[in-house]
């Protein structure tokens, strides 16, 4: 799985769901995937894929002020 992030901080493209916090992050299956979504909204320079390993994970959990544990995901599309 891969999750798309700011290059500028590391937080991830989350889905705002009433009553869920923190926000689930989105995920992709594939990095080519995840790619294509950044690249047809022309955000390259803004955003990257990055693969859901557990160093990856940790600075996620870091960027969203939160614990790793807390973390959920919302497969794209969903």
């Amino acid at each position: 799985m891969y999750a798309i992030v700011y290059k500028s901080d590391g937080f991830p493209v989350c889905r705002q769901i009433e009553g869920v916090e923190p926000d689930p992050v989105v995920t992709w299956n594939s990095e080519s995937a995840a790619r294509a979504f950044i690249a047809a909204r022309g955000a390259d320079e803004e955003f990257q894929a990055v693969p859901l390993t557990d160093d990856a994970m940790d600075r996620i959990a870091q960027a969203m002020g939160c614990q790793v544990e807390s973390i959920t995901f919302d497969p794209y599309p969903s």
